[in-house]
């Protein structure tokens, strides 16, 4: 594969993927499926790297055989739940395979409409690229969220995002650690760190909805395809308006350590302490902030943001023509973010653009 990196220069193609994750990866599949040349550019300086860079013992929370992207199956026992390692294993695995061109190290810092048509998009490693399409595969992870009154916690707190935990180690002393969220993440962290014997506090909200991990449950989903229901639809609509499950398991996990504290959700930090439902925390040595993310698209030159800076689509398809993007939560359904969801949203976004070029050729006169 031509895997190119921190490359310079001028390059054209006709659709430019931004980002190798699974959605940048599942949508290069459809292009070659056409026949239409890509390029995907990575910022990592490899592919997986999203996952290799995520804490030491963060699993999938679905087994192997719901994860596959499209046109290739996982290696291994198909009831396996695999871990970060092996999810970003398995996506160099992908992109090999088909032997995308993938240009890493290349952040992107500018996409704008070219003179002539299409797009010019400029990455901070000086390179250039211009391609009739664009398709904007970076996820709505990319920058840490967390809550304003962080800042009031004393400098005696060490303070780490969940993107920035890796193992308990990372923590100072041995004595009381708060982790914050009420999402899988929080859970699995909060266990990891129980397990050392110190005090952990967790600040999650008991009215967080619970789902069940097994191979029935995935059975069911798969089978009447509840993941793809459109959130464009009535059953796909009421499952939006839903808070997010947290895994069942994870729970149950947490409850397990006598050293865990149940303290609600955190309102306020005071000194070295957190405000949470049940009360004040003892002094704490360290706050994991487990609480989510917020897009990031300040590059995109280009009139498809809201005022909140939130990507404006249908179903991926931006109101900029050649422009879509993929791998949203909730672009289209549950699933468009998963690694096993994100297969339809690509197959119908790539078609839609594909389409769409066609009618405006048809109407300008020129053969399709």
């Amino acid at each position: 594969m031509p895997f190119i990196v921190s490359a310079e220069g001028e390059y054209r193609t006709n659709t430019l993927i931004i980002g190798a994750g699974q959605a940048g990866l599942a949508a290069a599949y459809y292009l070659k499926q056409a026949g239409v040349p890509c390029i995907v550019v990575e910022q990592a300086s490899e592919v997986g790297q999203v996952w290799t860079s995520r804490y030491a013992s963060l699993k999938l929370f679905s087994p192997v055989w719901v994860n596959a992207l499209p046109g290739l199956k996982w290696p291994g026992p198909a009831f396996h739940y695999p871990t970060k390692d092996e999810a970003a294993q398995y996506l160099r695995l992908y992109a090999n395979y088909f032997n995308f061109e993938v240009h890493l190290g290349q952040r992107v810092v500018r996409v704008s409409a070219a003179d002539d048509s299409g797009f010019e998009v400029h990455t901070q490693a000086g390179a250039r690229y211009l391609a009739k399409r664009v398709i904007v595969c970076t996820g709505g992870f990319e920058s840490a969220h967390v809550p304003a009154w962080a800042s009031a916690l004393g400098a005696e707190v060490q303070q780490l995002h969940s993107s920035q935990y890796q193992a308990p180690e990372q923590l100072p002393g041995t004595g009381p650690v708060a982790v914050v969220g009420s999402g899988n993440s929080a859970l699995q962290i909060a266990a990891d760190i129980a397990a050392t014997g110190r005090p952990v506090y967790a600040a999650y909200d008991t009215k967080t909805p619970t789902m069940p991990n097994n191979s029935l449950m995935w059975l069911l989903l798969k089978t009447f395809g509840i993941l793809g229901f459109s959130r464009h639809g009535l059953l796909g609509a009421w499952m939006h308006r839903q808070p997010e499950p947290v895994v069942a398991g994870d729970l149950r996990r947490l409850r397990s350590f006598g050293n865990v504290h149940w303290v609600g959700r955190a309102r306020q930090a005071e000194g070295a302490a957190l405000l949470a439902d049940a009360g004040r925390t003892p002094p704490l040595q360290a706050v994991i902030w487990a609480t989510g993310f917020r897009p990031n698209y300040h590059w995109l030159d280009l009139p498809v943001l809201d005022a909140q800076g939130v990507p404006l689509h249908y179903r991926g398809i931006s109101p900029v023509p050649g422009l879509a993007f993929l791998g949203l939560p909730w672009l289209d359904s549950r699933g468009s973010a998963l690694m096993g969801g994100v297969g339809p949203d690509a197959r119908r976004v790539v078609k839609a653009l594909l389409d769409s070029e066609i009618v405006v050729w048809q109407k300008k006169g020129t053969p399709a």
